[in-house]
């Protein structure tokens, strides 16, 4: 076409070559419009495949680096900078890409604040397409200064609140940016103003859920490691929680109890447990101490002790019951022991014994002997049937032994219808001669009031012998077999005593009389030849104290 307009062979009309021009003038502006719709269907697609990009991941770090390159390439800038509102209200750079998709320096950052601002402010966008000859920031110094021309800014926004800024300029090239940009940036503005809100909303909710898992696995350590069994369970009464030692005690396991009804799954306890629920769940009201032995199908005969506290929410409502429990029976079986063993063995005895340090043999000491036995009781069992006959022995030596407690005396021991004790160990007791006067004192007085509930023919006394001297005490017997006890010379003169004493007699020693002569009174009594001793022993009878 261009060849005929330009030669314009004189065979052709004039009216064609007016419809030719015509024609081409068209055509160039067909093709100028045509062009202009193709790049403008290839921005509206590269926008499409922002919004896609921007919400396709809650990383939103890396997709605004991804968007921020093709908004560069699509609307060429130099660069683009992403920034979000602070705390402190200022605007700060989040992303910032160069045209060749990498990630700019901090040390060039230079950017017109004066621009940022006044989009900041208004919320409204800023299109320059040469910032020097641009009136509106005439004199500014960070335009001039940093040498700045095309540049673009608009308002990042969610439901008309602010969130920041996107920066895109060009240093070199005026004019580059137009409505058409303006546009495309202003939408993909809309859509990462939206995918930062969200990535904000999921990176609070990602936190608070670690913080979440991070209380649980603690509270999950914490239940696991308390050796009282902690359950909860529901205002119907169905399990919700179990530790380790709340499974141990109850001897199921947790798979077992947790959503089913505590009281259904472990009967033993619905007796007990079912009145203090309904207690709790009424009154509010905690429950402590409750104490219960249940039978367990796979532990048998239980000691244990609940604490119960109503479970409430974060409003103080109630929404079940909080119940800790111990388990006892190991505690309890000890306490069983102990007391057994103290009727066996002096308690004072047992606390000076060191159940890691046990060594055979002993110490010397000086301490007061008592020996006590029931006159007449040989022939007076003959007269019994066994049983009752232990029923008797047992009252009368019962009465001995307190007697000698309440004193702060040791038993040794129980011999047949006999009792051994002493004073001054393993406790020193300044008075112990007087402790074992008085002890003796007391039985008497005390089996006048046993007699007063006996009938006349279980009447009976105890003849009584005291002597203070050395003996060696400690243990004896084996590793498998032992025994604390007295022994020496003063323990087998004491013996001597309490076999010459008749029935309600009290015989002392020389040796204890010079240390309580003072307070007691006594009746001299025949020097007496006893087993074992050459010379006769010196011996008084006790009367009374004074």
């Amino acid at each position: 076409m261009d060849f005929l307009l330009k030669k314009r062979p004189a065979t052709l009309p004039v009216s064609f070559y007016d419809s030719m021009t015509r024609l081409s003038t068209s055509l160039k502006h067909l093709d100028h419009a045509v062009r202009e719709m193709d790049e403008e269907r290839q921005k509206l697609s590269a926008l499409a495949g922002i919004g896609e990009v921007v919400n396709s991941s809650l990383r939103l770090e890396t997709v605004l680096e991804i968007a921020m390159d093709t908004i560069i390439r699509l609307t060429n800038a130099e660069r683009g900078f992403l920034m979000l509102r602070g705390t402190s209200g200022e605007m700060e750079i989040q992303v910032a890409r160069n045209w060749d998709q990498t990630t700019v320096a901090s040390g060039d950052f230079s950017i017109s604040s004066t621009i940022v601002k006044e989009v900041a402010e208004k919320q409204t966008p800023v299109l320059t397409t040469n910032a020097q000859n641009d009136p509106r920031f005439d004199g500014q110094q960070s335009v001039m200064v940093n040498q700045l021309r095309s540049i673009l800014c608009v308002p990042l926004e969610i439901k008309s609140s602010l969130l920041g800024v996107i920066y895109v300029d060009n240093r070199i090239r005026s004019g580059i940016f137009s409505k058409m940009e303006l546009e495309l940036l202003t939408a993909f503005a809309n859509q990462a103003a939206v995918a930062i809100e969200n990535a904000r909303l999921f990176r609070s909710i990602s936190l608070t859920l670690e913080e979440v898992t991070e209380l649980k696995n603690l509270m999950d350590n914490v239940l696991a490691s308390i050796a009282s069994g902690v359950i909860t369970a529901d205002v119907e009464d169905k399990i919700i929680l179990t530790n380790r030692a709340a499974e141990s005690i109850l001897g199921r396991a947790g798979r077992e109890l947790v959503g089913h009804p505590l009281l259904e799954e472990v009967p033993p306890l619905a007796s007990a447990l079912q009145p203090m629920i309904d207690r709790v769940l009424q009154t509010n009201q905690p429950v402590i101490g409750m104490e219960t032995s249940p039978d367990l199908p796979s532990r048998g005969v239980v000691d244990l002790r609940f604490n119960l506290s109503p479970l409430k929410d974060a409003q103080q409502r109630t929404q079940g019951v909080a119940i800790v429990v111990d388990d006892l029976t190991e505690k309890k079986r000890l306490e069983r022991q102990r007391r057994l063993f103290e009727r066996m063995v002096s308690p004072a005895v047992i606390d000076q014994l060191d159940p890691d340090r046990l060594e055979l043999g002993g110490s010397r000491a000086e301490i007061t002997v008592l020996f006590a036995d029931i006159r007449g009781f040989t022939s007076f069992a003959e007269l019994l049937d066994p049983v009752e006959l232990v029923a008797v022995l047992n009252q009368y030596l019962a009465t001995a032994a307190d007697a000698v407690l309440q004193q702060e005396g040791t038993i040794d021991k129980f011999m047949g219808d006999a009792v051994m004790a002493w004073f001054n160990a393993p406790l020193a007791q300044s008075d112990h001669p007087m402790r074992a006067v008085r002890a003796a004192l007391v039985m008497q007085s005390r089996i006048k009031a046993l007699h007063a509930r006996l009938p006349e023919t279980q009447h009976l006394s105890f003849g009584v012998g005291i002597h203070t001297g050395e003996a060696v005490l400690g243990l004896v017997g084996t590793e498998k077999r032992l025994e604390y006890t007295a022994m020496g010379d003063c323990v087998n003169t004491t013996k001597r005593l309490q076999e010459n004493a008749v029935s309600g007699q009290i015989l002392i020693s020389a040796q204890t009389y010079a240390l309580v002569r003072n307070n007691v009174v006594v009746r001299t009594v025949e020097p007496m030849l006893v087993k074992g001793k050459r010379a006769p022993l010196e011996v008084y009878e006790v009367l009374a104290a004074r």
